[in-house]
Parts: structure tokens; sequence; C-alpha cells
């Protein structure tokens, strides 16, 4: 641990000094094939030569004003992600955790509009929403939470995936405002939810009054084989949060929302000194660009679709492996017992893989990556089970 910074990170025991593509090399010039892709923000891979560009001129020419005028390239951007999305009105932050805040006031005004005095938002248990103080309340893990008491008041807990559970609280729940979702659970281990469930939900927000928001920060950019993944159920939403990929690595998140509901704002009752600079906002309209003009969300359901019948293919005797899951290159593997040695084994054999919930590998790789890197990624971390578990 460095003496100058706080003891927040379990980091790896080395530094990565440069990359390109869907490799990383360290301080000892040892290359490492890159599946976490910087946890889902490197998309499209390290140094991209054209947003390489973009980044450079722009620094040149303007990198900040402050929201008191007009900022074009944040026009820009909330044009092109009202097309991507389907949403029309956009609130531009730097993380995914400010994006959840704002979808969590946006909330709260719904609420007491309708004459709620302590709107309730729904959330799902093992979700993850963030680490600032609604965000962590919202998220269900006391690994989390625990020592950040008293948390922000005002959540309901549910089963993710269990339409029924929803239904009954409906039905005995009072001054529900919104229900607030993961279309697929990252931190719980890529988790998908049972077919016809986000239609259900959608169908319960729209009887009950309810907002519906989905929180796509880690699934949304084509990482799932669509934009967003709640695309893939043919559904909509009344908040969308995006963050993570949005910029390739320049911090930037926004969150997305209905005409009706951005309208509950007014000047003065949400905003962010360096949300929306020109330099993120620009790096970010140049990511959307090249996500839809080299189709990134089709080859990212044709390369993971590859990969898990891969996985499913070589894994499916293995005694250790209770479940293979994912969309698009949003891939997990679930352990019967911790996964820190396959984690190991693999940075040891040049792949950087992550573990969540101790027992659930997680793959995030760059959504560029071509099918050796794909075959590679699958080969080491079979022979990863292989050679840790008998």
């Amino acid at each position: 641990m460095n003496e100058f910074l706080m003891n927040t990170y379990a980091r790896l025991p080395l530094a990565f000094v440069r990359g390109e593509g869907a490799w990383l090399w360290d301080e000892q010039e040892r290359r490492y094939l890159d599946a976490i892709s910087g946890l889902g923000v490197c998309s499209l891979g390290h140094s991209h030569p054209e947003l390489t560009a973009v980044i450079s001129e722009q620094a040149g020419t303007l990198m900040h004003t402050a929201n008191l005028a007009r900022i074009p390239w944040q026009e820009a951007l909330a044009e092109r992600l009202a097309s991507v999305s389907g949403i029309p009105r956009s609130f531009i932050a730097n993380s995914g955790a400010e994006a959840v805040e704002c979808a969590l006031k946006l909330a709260r005004l719904h609420g007491h509009q309708r004459e709620f005095s302590r709107p309730q938002v729904v959330v799902a248990e093992k979700s993850f929403h963030g680490r600032t103080m609604a965000a962590l309340s919202a998220t269900d893990s006391r690994k989390v939470q625990a020592g950040f008491e008293p948390l922000v008041s005002g959540f309901l807990r549910v089963p993710f995936g269990d339409i029924d559970a929803l239904t009954r609280l409906a039905g005995n729940a009072n001054e529900v405002t919104a229900v607030m979702l993961e279309p697929i659970q990252g931190e719980a281990g890529v988790c998908v939810p049972p077919a016809g469930y986000l239609q259900a939900v959608r169908a319960l927000c729209d009887q009950q009054g309810w907002l519906l928001i989905l929180d796509e920060i880690q699934s949304g950019l084509c990482r799932t084989g669509a934009w967003y993944a709640h695309q893939l159920d043919d559904i909509t939403a009344d908040i969308i949060t995006t963050a993570k990929a949005l910029a390739n690595g320049i911090p930037i998140a926004a969150c997305l929302a209905t005409e009706a509901v951005a309208d509950l704002f007014s000047p003065g009752r949400h905003g962010s000194t360096f949300g929306g600079n020109p330099l993120a906002c620009r790096t970010a309209c140049a990511v959307l660009d090249i996500m839809r003009r080299d189709d990134i969300a089709s080859q990212a359901a044709a390369t993971g679709e590859a990969m898990l019948a891969a996985f499913r293919q070589r894994l499916a005797q293995h005694p250790a492996v209770v479940d293979i899951r994912g969309r698009g290159l949003m891939i997990g593997i679930e352990l019967d017992r911790p996964a820190g040695a396959i984690k190991s084994y693999a940075l040891d054999n040049g792949l950087l893989i992550n573990v969540t919930r101790e027992s659930v590998i997680r793959l995030l790789p760059p959504l560029i990556i071509d099918s050796d890197q794909a075959e590679r990624i699958v080969a080491t971390v079979c022979e990863a089970l292989k050679e840790q578990i008998t």
C-alpha cells in the first residue's frame, strides 16, 4: 500500500504502464490480455487512435466551461444518447453513482408530486448501484454498507427475477414511487433474469404508476449485444443510468429520462461542476459514433455467444462449475467455492480477469476482441480451472 493513498483498494502487485487494443503492459514490459477492460470501461480497447486524436484536439481547444453557458458538445451528446436509447432527455454527470443519485432524486420528486410524504423505491436483492450514500443504501451488500450507517431510508427489497414477490409488494406497500433494477446484475455475478421478467415489471409499473429505473451502467453501451440490455427484452424505461464505457476512460455518465420525468427538475434543483464538460462530452460523442459505425453491438453479441458456447462445452463436466451465464460480452462462471486461485493462475499466465461475490469469475473484455483473443480467454480460464481445481 502506498503511504500517501487511502487504503480503499486491494490492488494487484503490479502496475500497468501502457495499453493497445485488448492488451496491457506492466512496468517489466510483460503483456496481459485484458478481460476486465477497466471494469467494463474501455470497451473500445486501450489507446484507440481515433479517440486519442479527439482527446488531444479537444484538450488543445477547450477542456472545461461551467454549465452557466451552453456547451455544444453536451447538447450533441444528449442528442446521440436519445438516438441510441429512445429516451429524450439527459443530465450529464461524472460517474455511475452520480447518475444513480440523479435518478433517485427524480424518483423522490415523482413521489412528492403524487403527494407521498415518504416516497419508497423498490430495489433488488444482491443489487449494486454505487458507493455514494443513497446509491450504497440502495445496494444490497453489507460489505459495501457496513460502517456507514445510518443509511438513507426509503428502499424496499425484493428478490431479483421474482415477479410474484414484486406483485405481492404492490398489494401491500404504500407510497412506492419507483422500481430500480439492473437488467443484468453485474456485481452479483452476471445474474440474468428469467425470460419475461422485465416485461412483467414494466407492466406492473404502468399499472401502479411507478417509474421504472434501469441501471445500465455495466450492462449498457453494446456490452450485451444491444445498445442497452433492456432493449433485448423489447421494453422501455422511464429513467436509464449509463456510464462506464461512455467515454472509454474519460470520466462521464448520464441519467436519461422521459420528458415527463425530466420536467420534474428546474434550474437549481440539480447540478454538477464538472459534469458535461467539452472534453468528456466530445470524447463520448466519438465513442458512440465509433460504436454505431463499426456495429460494436453485433460484434459483442457474436463473440459473446461463441465464448459462452465454448465455456459450456469445455466445462460441462467440471465438478466445481455451478453455472455459466451471460449476454454478449458480459459473462459469469459461478463456482461452488472461492475463485481467487483461478484469478491468480490467469494473471500468472498473462490474462487479467476479475472475481465477484468471491466465487464468480466475471469477464468483461473489450468489445473489440478478435476470435484469437476470445479463444485465449476461454482456454486460459478452462486451463486454470483444470489446474487449480481437481
